[in-house]
């Protein structure tokens, strides 16, 4: 399993719009200056978000993009679903061709595809945008 450029900006779009939109909706065109996202890349990309209910837009001056739930009840799982469809490390059969196969399709592939899935249900938009804020709060210079 690779996790495609789609759902690595994916999810960086998300991060930069719960930041920035404490006063209202975020634009693409404000996203893609920011993170340095082709806007018509993002395009794609929330049209996706849309249509699977995670974000909602709003059209004319103060249009832009919003999340539709409060960003701890938004899981990366969840985003990288709507992004790559199911998270399979192996895409086990369903018949095996012999005893063995299924044996190991049982207790290795099938294992790390659950595990892999839980992993990412148990990160929430909320804790990255939370770690995120913290480590740039934490980053101190010295000259």
């Amino acid at each position: 399993m690779k996790i495609s450029t789609k759902s690595r900006y994916g999810i960086i779009a998300l991060i930069d719009l719960v930041i920035n939109s404490e006063y209202g909706s975020v634009t693409l065109k404000a996203i893609s200056e920011r993170q340095n996202i082709s806007e018509r890349y993002l395009e794609q990309i929330f049209s996706l978000l849309r249509k699977s209910g995670l974000i909602i837009g709003k059209k004319g001056a103060q249009g832009g993009y919003t999340l539709t739930k409060h960003p701890n009840e938004i899981t990366i799982g969840e985003i990288l679903k709507v992004l790559e469809g199911d998270l399979l490390l192996i895409d086990v059969k369903e018949y095996e061709a012999n005893e063995m196969e299924g044996f190991v399709n049982r207790e290795i592939w099938s294992e790390i595809n659950k595990k892999i899935n839980d992993y990412f249900e148990s990160i929430t938009l909320e804790e990255i945008v939370n770690k995120y804020k913290k480590e740039k709060v934490e980053i101190v210079y010295y000259i």
